[in-house]
C-alpha cells in the first residue's frame, strides 16, 4: 500500500470512529426509567418535593449526594411503605422528616416516589 493509501484509509478510520463515537453521545436524555419525575406529580407534591428535596435528590430525581439518592427508579426497588418510613424516619445522610412534613404530604410523597419504576 502506498503512503498515500495509507493516510488516507487511516483518515477514514478517524472519520469513522468519530462518526460512532458522536452517534454514541447524542440522543434523547432521559430522565428517568419509567416515571416523569417531576412532571407526573401533583402540585402539592411537586411543591414539597421542591422545597425540601430537590437540593440533595435533584430537579430530575438524578441524585445529587451519592448513589442512594437517585430516585430515578426508587418505586422498584422501595414499596410505598419503606418509602414512607425512609421519609419519616431518614436514613444516613437523610434526615427525618417526620416532624417537618404533615402525614399526607409524606403519604403524598411516598405514592408518587413510588410510581417512580
Amino acid at each position: 500500500m502506498g503512503k498515500k493509501k495509507a493516510r488516507y484509509a487511516c483518515l477514514l478510520l478517524a472519520i469513522g470512529l468519530l462518526a460512532v463515537f458522536a452517534a454514541g453521545c447524542g440522543g434523547e436524555k432521559k430522565a428517568n426509567g419509567g416515571g416523569k419525575g417531576l412532571r407526573d406529580a401533583s402540585a402539592e407534591i411537586a411543591a414539597v418535593y421542591k422545597a425540601r428535596c430537590v437540593s440533595c435528590h435533584g430537579t430530575e430525581l438524578q441524585g445529587k449526594v451519592g448513589g442512594n439518592s437517585n430516585l430515578q427508579q426508587v418505586g422498584a426497588r422501595m414499596s410505598q411503605e419503606e418509602l414512607i418510613l425512609q421519609i419519616e424516619n431518614g436514613d444516613g445522610l437523610m434526615p427525618a422528616f417526620k416532624d417537618s412534613l404533615s402525614s399526607d404530604e409524606i403519604s403524598g410523597l411516598a405514592e408518587w416516589l413510588a410510581s417512580q419504576k
